[in-house]
């Protein structure tokens, strides 16, 4: 897929929706975190009295956790955007600044985007726009 360049309306745009979008993956990263503890608590338990059932449910609860924040994450990623950080929710948008490839950088809890920084810099070399 060709590499997409957002101009800063266009990847400012998009913000309401990498809003949601990144709380539902949270949630879901959250949950799935969860079902793998359940999980490793039962496998220490004999599997009796049903727990082999329940170590079925918990397995089964992980694979759909898993595919539904891999379609999320594809989801996010086929818009052209990087995930930096899906904890802290960091997003890089390739765009153009004085004629070279830069990457503005927002984070969830930042009202809009403020900061670009170099490619081949990270989050510590954010600058102002």
């Amino acid at each position: 897929m060709p590499r997409r360049y957002f101009t800063l309306e266009e990847a400012s745009a998009l913000l309401p929706r990498l809003r949601e979008e990144i709380a539902a993956l949270q949630a879901g990263t959250r949950e799935l975190a969860t079902h793998r503890e359940a999980l490793a608590a039962l496998r220490g338990l004999p599997k009796l009295n049903g727990r082999a059932g329940e170590l079925d449910v918990l397995e089964g609860r992980i694979a759909v956790a898993r595919r539904d924040l891999g379609i999320g994450l594809d989801r996010l990623v086929g818009l052209g955007i990087a995930i930096k950080d899906l904890e802290h929710g960091l997003i890089d948008f390739p765009s153009w600044r004085d004629g070279r490839v830069v990457l503005l950088c927002w984070r969830v809890d930042e009202p809009a985007i403020a900061f670009w920084h170099e490619v081949d810099e990270g989050f510590r070399g954010r600058q102002p726009l």
